[in-house]
């Protein structure tokens, strides 16, 4: 029996290497040769917990999770039935495809595996084929970018529009990329973090705002003009707010900046429950929008990936071989340590 290694989890903030049997495709599926794989924030989640809810709504006890949902890779195996893919394809994943449940998220594989069976392979559905001019840790980007056009596409911006977003993590940064290459007329990242800001400028935003030392809705005012709330009273000219933070300071700023009829999307995951004031969104005819995921994105965001590679390869702080996995993790779960975390495999 040919076996691999793959990472899930173990004790609450640690993972386990382990050794299970190597996929072997169906006449319908796949077996990739995983290349590149992002850690991501519901990674750390998962970690934390030490697993997941076997029964979520009943409480159940906590399952091992096999970790690891932005895998990127190359094709080695291929099913007698499998017409539009080819050995030796480089390809992207869409981990919600799965019909043994979400890659990396609760379902059998994870993408942090030396090998990745796809069920019934299809491109344009469960992959999205790249050529080799895009790196591997590149292309892993894929799904959080899918994240950030569905954020972007749920905003509504338009080009003459001005826009801040708050947390420069990688979902935060792709949304600003996601902005400019749409021709949005000016976007402001916000962040405490000086070199996450940096990288903000790096990668197209046109103005950063230090949370930490200045006051975000006085700098607003400077960068987009003076407008007002419903009442009059005056408040920046941004017209849409984005909340890549999860942070409930988000919630309380954006309240109190907002002019009559701007836009808040909130995309990040709430840590905790915030109190929201409710007269404060009536006085502004704040409209709140969320956004989940990606239901048409995940392959949408694939050529503009491929063309403005280098510019996304500017979100990747750190590269850690897949033998210092738990080193690799180790940094994702330390606040401030990492802005994203791609494990590589040897080629």
């Amino acid at each position: 029996m040919a076996t691999m290694k793959s990472v899930q989890t173990g004790a609450p903030g640690q993972i386990e290497l382990v050794e299970v049997e190597r996929p072997h495709p169906g006449p319908k599926d796949v077996l990739v040769r995983v290349r590149a794989c992002g850690i991501c924030g519901t990674d750390v989640t998962f970690l934390h917990m030490g697993g997941m809810p076997a029964r979520a709504h009943l409480g159940g006890e906590l399952v091992p999770v096999a970790l690891g949902h932005e895998p990127a890779g190359e094709i080695v195996e291929i099913g007698a039935e499998v017409t539009d893919l080819k050995a030796g394809d480089r390809v992207v994943v869409n981990p919600q495809d799965a019909p043994t449940g979400i890659i990396g998220c609760g379902g059998r594989y994870g993408g942090v595996s030396e090998y990745l069976l796809i069920e019934n392979a299809v491109a344009g559905k469960s992959v999205a084929v790249f050529p080799d001019t895009v790196p591997f840790d590149v292309a892993s980007l894929n799904e959080p970018m899918a994240v950030a056009l569905h954020c972007v596409n749920r905003s509504g911006a338009q080009p003459s529009e001005q826009v801040v977003i708050f947390g420069a993590g990688p979902i935060g940064l792709g949304a600003a990329i996601w902005l400019k290459l749409r021709g949005v007329a000016h976007v402001v990242v916000v962040d405490v973090l000086p070199d996450r800001l940096e990288t903000a400028l790096a990668v197209g935003a046109d103005a950063v705002i230090n949370s930490a030392e200045e006051d975000v809705a006085a700098r607003l005012t400077e960068l987009h003009g003076r407008s007002a709330n419903a009442l009059g009273q005056p408040r920046p000219g941004t017209d849409v707010y984005i909340d890549a933070a999860g942070a409930p300071a988000v919630f309380h700023t954006v309240v109190g900046a907002a002019r009559w009829g701007a836009r808040l999307v909130m995309v990040a995951v709430q840590k905790k429950g915030a109190e929201i004031d409710l007269g404060g969104m009536l006085r502004s005819e704040l409209t709140l929008i969320a956004s989940q995921g990606y239901p048409t994105e995940i392959f949408e965001v694939t050529p503009q990936l491929i063309e403005h590679h280098e510019r996304f390869a500017r979100l990747i702080s750190h590269r850690v071989p897949f033998a210092e996995a738990g080193r690799a993790f180790g940094l994702a779960l330390t606040p401030g340590a990492a802005e994203k975390v791609v494990v590589t495999f040897d080629a």
